[in-house]
């Protein structure tokens, strides 16, 4: 098992690490060209700019039993269907039960983005959305070993 990371725009990089180094799984970061990134303990990947270019490196990378680390729902199904497990920064873990309904949410606010309607901007993140993805993460983690 390891842990994969859609890195670019992950705010729970540090907490990866902490609970990686506790349970001492091997983590990979992915990132593009136009982000750095230096850890001592994660092995960082950096791919070429370009439209999903870090999520097919990561999926490419991906084997059965682990754990991924994205918001992007599209790649999640992916995941999903190579039987690895995936969480998002806010400690919500992707399932064959719940994917469906969120692809079906991004492609209706696509729909209405493009048809000009309001949609909701994303939050501001909060503490207690590290904790919540430290507590289902360090879970998640423990359910596996």
């Amino acid at each position: 098992m390891r842990i994969l990371v859609d890195a670019d725009a992950c705010p729970v990089k540090d907490i990866i690490i902490k609970i990686a180094k506790n349970f001492n799984i091997a983590v990979m970061m992915f990132i593009d060209t136009s982000h750095v990134l230096h850890d001592n303990y994660s092995q960082i990947i950096t791919v070429g700019q370009g439209k999903d270019s870090v999520d097919m490196a990561l999926i490419n990378s991906v084997e059965e039993g682990d754990v991924i680390i994205t918001q992007d729902y599209g790649l999640a199904a992916m995941v999903l269907a190579k039987k690895a497990h995936v969480i998002n920064q806010n400690g919500l873990i992707y399932t064959d039960d719940n994917i469906d309904m969120l692809l079906l949410q991004r492609h209706l606010s696509q729909k209405a983005r493009k048809a000009r309607k309001r949609t909701r901007s994303a939050k501001k993140r909060t503490k207690l959305d590290n904790e919540l993805f430290e507590r289902n993460f360090i879970e998640l983690c423990e359910s596996l070993i």
